[in-house]
């Protein structure tokens, strides 16, 4: 409806009236007004204006609250006033004087009518004049929000300074992941080193045992160049491989340097022990061999060879001790390739050197060389090319650090700065290591006696370390390179006190490494023979066979050993020490005695098997204990229905995978012989069924480690 205002009524043609208040009574003369239908109220004809207002709505009165809210008596509800009146006419007519006033200055100080962020020194009041003349000049817009970013500013009571503006930055291209990505970029780096590495290292496996044999002069020289590793891992090796990394990274995060001095005294410290490490040695070189074999010192001949080699091979401690700092502390700063490409380097001078005793002597097949007829050039030839190698390999280490920032200047300030707490730290792991060795010693001198007892070649410590060599290679490549990209992070999420972190930590590196190890580990058992006789064909075929069963035993266990090395992880990143070793101790006591029961109970010829045999079944005790420790210490949960039944469900695919790949192999062996042909073809036909079938059983089981594995590999291969 189109109704009148109520303002508009009563005016005439000059405008005058008023309609504001109650109607004046007529005048003299005047008729009074017809009253306006729409004038009247919406209470003028209440019925209820006497009655209590809250009955009007029956929801309201069943919730009115009389009591707190007492209603007004009847009679005494207010007359409401009109929402629309004029104002009263004003008896003068404005001034322009009054209501046109120039508005008084704002204060110095904040004023409360600014609004918020706006600074009251920098503030412009502007005119209506200086609106209209500015108005075609372009002003930069102030930032609305720019109080969001009060916390970003510089000291209170500063005036911004403009600054020059700067082009936009080039857009940051997409990131495909987080800390999983980065965790499995750093992986692939070291597992295409290692991977590398262990390559060449078959090839220097090849040579050597086609230099020398599989017999008592091979087993001499395995047992000279095995030692200074041993001597270097009872002495700091294993502290350093586990204690000094934690320490590392925690002194880049808490010094002033970034740690780098704290690498300069270890660095000086590890070179200054190792040097009397190996004067001490080399002069008890005899006395280290009869320790390590009873049986090559007891033949005249075998040990003076074995101690020559030694004496040529014991310095190379030094060397290798330098080369673990310089890529602990490569690591410690995220950079891992370099630990795992530079021994690439030592096999490649070693497998030259070995190349030229070949081609002067020829093979051990060609030259029948023993004990008793290798030269003495030909001893010094090895023990020269074998040190050379291992200098070559630290060297190569300078420039990576240099390239890191790290300038390496030698310091002996070393009380008072920390280094005391890693030795405590270190002296469980020493003690871990002494007990791990222990078991080797023993291993090494009962398989060198069984060698020597069953008169066959393939059956001695050459036989054994080249099947274990074969057997390691995936737990290097893989378990070793996703912990080292893993472990100073763990160690951070110790630091930090967040167990939550750790377990996950852990138990992505179980799983990670679970999904090649488990279908490798049914492969070792299912294919040991074609592949060692296809490797070590050159050693003949009965050395080669004796190997072949030897990695068949070593091969289910390589689950608990890949196990056990990442659970050891979670200790070191506490800086538990201490647990380990216990954890050792019984892993070597149950591999020892489980050695020579094998030794006293099997032929000769199949103790080194059995012995093969007893060092998986030492770590699958050792699993379950450290397994228990750590779900301990971690609050009592280490994800371990997640652990196990990933680890169940790729072992309930590999079993079938390996029935099928294994009979596929056997009969090509019988079908085309046990010679290199006959083992490359009964290799890759055996091995593609058995990868076949264990592919085809994951993704029917819908194992995720196996989709998010075949995920990356096609997103990297851009499909």
């Amino acid at each position: 409806m189109n109704a009148p205002y109520d303002g508009d009524r009563g005016q005439g043609a000059d405008g005058a009236g008023s309609s504001g208040g109650p109607p004046m009574p007529p005048g003299p003369g005047q008729v009074p007004p017809t009253p306006d239908p729409y004038l009247q109220t919406a209470y003028d004809h209440d019925p209820y204006r006497s009655q209590d207002l809250s009955v009007q709505d029956p929801v309201t009165e069943a919730l009115y609250d009389r009591a707190a809210h007492p209603p007004p008596p009847p009679g005494t509800y207010q007359q409401p006033q009109p929402l629309y009146q004029q104002p009263p006419v004003a008896q003068y007519a404005p001034d322009p004087r009054i209501w046109a006033q120039t508005p008084p200055p704002e204060p110095d100080g904040p004023s409360r009518y600014l609004p918020y962020g706006d600074d009251p020194g920098t503030t412009q009041f502007v005119g209506v004049d200086d609106l209209v003349s500015q108005a075609s000049q372009d002003h930069e817009q102030p930032d609305a929000f720019a109080h969001l970013f009060r916390d970003q500013e510089g000291p209170a009571g500063s005036s911004p300074v403009p600054a020059e503006p700067e082009p936009a930055p080039a857009p940051a291209p997409p990131k495909s992941g987080g800390r999983a990505s980065g965790l499995l970029k750093s992986s692939a780096v070291m597992a295409a080193g290692t991977l590398v590495s262990r390559l060449t290292g078959f090839v220097r496996s090849l040579v050597i045992t086609a230099a020398l044999g599989a017999a008592l002069l091979g087993d001499s020289f395995t047992i000279a160049y095995t030692l200074p590793t041993m001597i270097y891992i009872l002495t700091v090796g294993g502290g350093l491989n586990s204690v000094f990394v934690p320490q590392l990274v925690r002194s880049m995060k808490d010094d002033e340097d970034g740690g780098e001095a704290y690498a300069n005294r270890l660095l000086t410290l590890v070179m200054v022990a190792l040097g009397v490490i190996v004067a001490i040695a080399v002069f008890a070189a005899p006395w280290l061999i009869h320790m390590m074999s009873p049986t090559i010192a007891g033949d005249a001949a075998a040990n003076s060879v074995a101690v020559t080699f030694a004496r040529y091979c014991l310095p190379t401690i030094f060397f290798m001790g330098v080369h673990v700092v310089m890529g602990q502390i490569l690591n410690a700063r995220g950079r891992f390739g370099a630990m795992m490409w530079t021994p690439v380097l030592n096999n490649i001078v070693m497998i030259f050197t070995f190349g030229m005793f070949i081609w002067v002597y020829g093979t051990s097949a060609e030259s029948q060389m023993g004990v008793q007829t290798i030269p003495p050039e030909g001893v010094r030839l090895l023990g020269i090319g074998t040190l050379l190698g291992l200098v070559v390999q630290a060297l190569a280490m300078v420039p990576y650090l240099r390239e890191a920032g790290f300038r390496f200047r030698p310091r002996f300030d070393w009380k008072g700065h920390g280094l005391g707490k890693t030795v405590k730290l270190a002296k469980w792991t020493v003690l871990f290591v002494l007990a791990n060795q222990a078991g080797v010693i023993v291993v090494t001198q009962l398989a060198t006696s069984a060698g020597k007892l069953s008169g066959k070649d393939g059956t001695g410590f050459l036989a054994y370390s080249n099947a274990q060599l074969i057997w390691g290679m995936p737990q290097a490549i893989i378990t070793v390179s996703v912990m080292a990209a893993l472990l100073p992070r763990i160690s951070r999420a110790a630091h930090d006190d967040d167990p939550g972190a750790v377990r996950d930590d852990i138990s992505q590196g179980l799983r990670n490494s679970a999904v090649a190890i488990v279908p490798v580990a049914f492969m070792f058992l299912a294919l040991g023979l074609p592949m060692c006789t296809l490797l070590y064909a050159s050693a003949g075929t009965e050395a080669a066979r004796s190997m072949g069963f030897i990695l068949m035993a070593f091969g289910l266990g390589l689950i608990p050993y890949s196990v056990q090395y990442v659970v050891l992880r979670g200790f070191y990143a506490y800086e538990d020490t201490r647990t380990p070793f216990y954890n050792t101790v019984i892993v070597a006591a149950v591999n020892a005695a489980a050695s020579a029961l094998c030794y006293v109970v099997l032929p000769a010829q199949w103790a080194v098997v059995g012995m093969a045999a007893s060092y998986g079944l030492a770590y699958a005790v050792g699993v379950g204990i450290a397994w228990r420790r750590l779900r301990n210490r971690l609050g009592g949960d280490l994800d371990g229905a997640h652990v196990v039944r990933t680890y169940a469900r790729l072992c309930l695919a590999a079993v079938p995978a390996a029935v099928l790949g294994g009979g596929v192999g056997f009969a090509v062996l019988l079908g085309l012989g046990e010679g290199a042909f006959g083992s490359l073809v009964a290799l890759i036909c055996g091995g593609a069924v058995l990868l076949g079938v264990f592919f085809i059983a994951a993704k029917r089981m819908r194992i995720e480690e196996i989709n998010g594995m075949v995920g990356m590999v096609r997103g990297r291969l851009g499909r």
